[in-house]
């Protein structure tokens, strides 16, 4: 495939691999992400190119002789002066070959199919769009504002008539029925006659109406998205489980991973793949991804490749944890000229957001439900702001209270020239039924008038 940006200009041979959506066969010629970002290159650099694809379909590892194989091979061996692919930037293909800066992110993923590794909704599933934190502050949250309401209708003079005649109707029963009621959107009584009283339960249902709001938002998405919780979130799930086989690309960086790693759970796995090798080794990623949908198999390798595979086929779900933090880069011979200019041109797409644009344009969904990310329980930070204006109301509703009392209890002290702290804490220990609190503040007070 020879392309290039004009006569009398240098001309690259490019060594690539076939893989979807890095570089395609679409009739004649050859398109993808990485024929984008050549021809993007190549008119930066003002250089063309002619590319091939590599001979024996790997792409870099030290076979028994010490030979490389792949586009590494091919680079050492002069038949190629650059490699554009999904190279991954090791430090063994760094000893014998110059990378230049990574032009995408990756990392190690684990793909699966949706059926083996989703599991069924258990019983309690209703209670899964928040955490057993937040539901724990809900229920602290509904008794301390039912408190609140009995304590401030207790106090304010305007829910009562005559407080040592008449009951108030606000008891702690019904106040946790009247915030039962809102939490469920129904009207119940008794009903608030007091500014206090009013304040409090306008907070609590302006508080439910918001929480009920996220509940069902977040309930919804559950059922709707099918992401109940996987049992297989980390590559220690992977070794403990025995249902799914799980392997990776024969040769692969991912495959000398897990062999130089000092990890035991790396350790374990790269021992499972080793033993198995000739079984749950295999030989090209679509090879991977096919095996993914036809059978009870877990392919290891890289997470960027594995968002692509979920994003072109629906039933394939990509775990959350990636290890492995790492980069493709363009490889050249260690004595190349291109090598840093290259890396300033892929710095330079970086910068002007070219990159971006065509990792969404390559990498573009067909599933009808696109987002693949769950939406887990809700913690408590999430929804603190409503918490914190439930205390708040709260708060003021108390200092409403306390302000309507003292008003009545100036009035009631001037009328009977009383003292207005002795009047006051008798409507307190009154209102509270504090029945000896209120015979001693009555003995007091007589024994002083006499």
């Amino acid at each position: 495939d020879p392309r290039g940006a004009g006569e009398g200009l240098p001309t690259l041979t490019v060594t690539t691999i076939l893989e979807d959506p890095y570089v395609m066969v679409r009739g004649a010629e050859l398109e993808g992400y990485c024929m984008e970002l050549l021809a993007a290159l190549a008119g930066m650099l003002r250089f063309q190119y002619r590319v091939r694809v590599v001979g024996d379909g790997q792409y870099g590892a030290v076979a028994a002789g010490g030979n490389w194989s792949g586009m590494i091979g091919e680079i050492l061996r002069r038949e190629a002066d650059i490699a554009v692919a999904p190279l991954t930037v090791t430090s063994a293909r760094e000893e014998v070959v110059s990378f230049t800066t990574p032009f995408l992110q990756t990392g190690i993923g684990i793909l699966l199919r949706k059926d083996t590794a989703s599991q069924d909704m258990s019983f309690f599933h209703f209670l899964s769009p928040f955490s057993k934190e937040t539901w724990t502050a809900l229920l602290f949250a509904y008794l301390l504002t039912c408190f609140c309401l009995f304590l401030v209708a207790r106090l304010s003079p305007c829910e009562w008539n005559e407080p040592k005649n008449e009951e108030n109707h606000f008891t702690f029963l019904n106040s946790l029925w009247f915030g039962a009621g809102a939490l469920a959107l129904q009207g119940a009584t008794p009903r608030p006659q007091a500014l206090s009283v009013r304040v409090i339960a306008v907070v609590w249902w302006l508080f439910t109406l918001a929480l009920l709001a996220a509940y069902i938002a977040n309930f919804t998405a559950l059922l709707s998205s099918g992401s109940e919780q996987l049992p297989i979130q980390t590559f220690e799930d992977l070794v403990k489980q025995r249902n799914l086989e799980f392997g990776t690309l024969e040769g692969s960086s991912t495959f000398y991973y897990f062999k130089n790693s000092k990890n035991p759970i790396h350790q374990m796995i790269y021992e499972y793949m080793e033993k198995r090798r000739e079984h749950v080794l295999v030989k090209t990623y679509q090879e991977a991804v096919q095996r993914v949908m036809d059978s009870n198999y877990a392919f290891i390798g890289e997470s960027i490749s594995q968002d692509l595979a979920a994003a072109r086929h629906c039933n394939l779900i990509r775990a959350p944890e990636v290890i492995g933090a790492r980069g493709f880069g363009i490889a050249t011979t260690q004595a190349s000229p291109w090598t840093k200019p290259l890396s300033i041109a892929v710095l330079k797409l970086r910068e002007s957001g070219d990159l971006d644009y065509l990792r969404n344009k390559w990498w573009e969904s067909s599933c009808l439900h696109q987002s693949r990310e769950r939406w887990g329980p809700l913690e408590p930070p999430a929804l603190g702001g409503l918490f914190l204006t439930l205390g708040i109301g709260l708060a003021l509703g108390i200092l409403a209270a306390l302000a309507e009392l003292s008003s009545s209890s100036r009035r009631a002290a001037a009328h009977a020239k009383k003292s207005c702290c002795s009047v006051f804490t008798e409507e307190i220990c009154t209102r509270l039924r504090i029945k000896g609190a209120a015979r001693q503040s009555q003995e007091t007070s007589g024994k002083a008038n006499a």
